[in-house]
């Protein structure tokens, strides 16, 4: 019995991965002609290093461009080795994943004009005290 729910779990898994794998290689495709299309002095014009202003624009940026987790971190990843700061990548993540301006009239649709709009602008604000305090705490344990 147990031998069989394996076989089927596995089956799942593999199908699943199969489904994501064209995704996530489009999308590391993508990510790398960005970056080599995109001049590294284009994102220090955005990111100073100001730790409220970057969470900010980090966040903003993140809303707009909604997706889902496994491609916020390949891009989080590519932004750090791009020398923006980890505030703002971290406010990126967050609210890349948490934010949805997107979907935001289906989940009007499904769930109430005021739970989205409410859900999305806490979710937008938690994710700049959530990099602010990601890389205050970092410092403190690095230090």
């Amino acid at each position: 019995m147990y031998k069989q729910i394996i076989q089927q779990a596995s089956q799942k898994t593999f199908n699943s991965f199969k489904q994501f794998l064209p995704i996530l290689i489009g999308m590391l495709l993508l990510v790398s002609l960005l970056i080599k299309a995109v001049p590294q002095n284009f994102y220090l014009k955005f990111f100073t290093g100001n730790l409220i202003t970057d969470s900010l624009v980090g966040a903003l940026i993140g809303s707009i461009a909604t997706g889902n987790p496994i491609t916020s971190y390949i891009i989080g990843g590519e932004l750090l080795n791009q020398s923006v700061s980890l505030v703002a990548v971290t406010a990126f993540i967050v609210t890349w994943v948490t934010v949805g301006t997107v979907q935001m009239p289906a989940e009007i649709y499904m769930l109430g004009k005021n739970f989205t709009i409410t859900r999305n602008i806490v979710s937008f604000l938690l994710a700049i005290i959530i990099g602010i305090l990601a890389v205050i705490t970092l410092n403190l344990i690095y230090a």
